[in-house]
């Protein structure tokens, strides 16, 4: 009988245990990928317009491409929310 009770009892911890956790949120990869947070939460990326055509672009445009921008805060409530879970 204490033996029967007591396997009853460990199928009910282990499945109490597996129920409380809440599912994980898969992270977009291409988001991961093409922006990063700063420390103060917000968002960069890389700016389009440095792949081809480059002839017709000044060297001044050119130069200021290769920096990075920082997103707007509309769009980068969107990508945090959804694309990135974990890096707010």
């Amino acid at each position: 009988m204490g033996q029967k009770m007591s396997n009853n009892l460990l199928v009910y911890l282990f499945f109490c245990k597996n129920y409380q956790n809440m599912p994980k949120v898969k992270t977009n990869s291409s988001a991961k990928k093409r922006f990063r947070v700063t420390a103060t939460g917000k968002i960069t990326h890389k700016q389009a317009g440095k792949r081809h055509n480059l002839n017709k672009k000044s060297q001044r445009r050119i130069r200021n491409l290769r920096k990075g921008a920082i997103l707007s805060d509309g769009h980068s409530a969107s990508i945090l929310k959804f694309k990135m879970p974990y890096n707010r």
